[in-house]
């Protein structure tokens, strides 16, 4: 499985497996014109079976604005990948993640926007490999 983080600029990615319910930052990429090639590549390469995409919701769990942008960005990648493509609540991964990274890290080191997608990716994933195969 493939989990996606997806902002403007940036998708952050992870990799995790159903059996092991093990899910790891894997990178981020560009949300650019290269994008779907670029993760066709990692689909291939990972045997991707499902990709699931982080459904933002405000602190009440209502869907926002910006839930509707991923929606209508997954609707269009699914015309464009194999795999098929599932939701999950996203709230909070990103403070979640960053908090990670600073326990995890040096802290002098800066944390870069993109380590913390790839872990938010990651938290996605964990919850819905927990959701699912719990």
């Amino acid at each position: 499985m493939l989990a996606l983080d997806v902002g403007e600029r940036r998708i952050g990615v992870a990799v995790g497996d159903s059996e092991v319910k093990i899910a790891v930052p894997m990178t981020t990429l560009d949300n650019d014109d290269n994008f779907v090639l670029s993760l066709n590549k990692i689909i291939i390469q990972k045997n991707v079976e499902r990709i699931v995409v982080g459904l933002p919701r405000n602190s009440i769990g209502e869907e926002t604005k910006q839930s509707q942008i991923v929606r209508e960005f997954a609707k269009s990648l699914q015309s464009q990948v194999s795999p098929e493509i599932v939701f999950q609540d996203e709230s909070l991964t990103s403070v979640g993640a960053e908090q990670t990274l600073k326990q995890i890290q040096d802290s002098k080191k800066p944390i870069s926007k993109a380590e913390v997608d790839a872990r938010a990716a990651a938290i996605i994933l964990t919850d819905y490999l927990e959701a699912n195969f719990g």
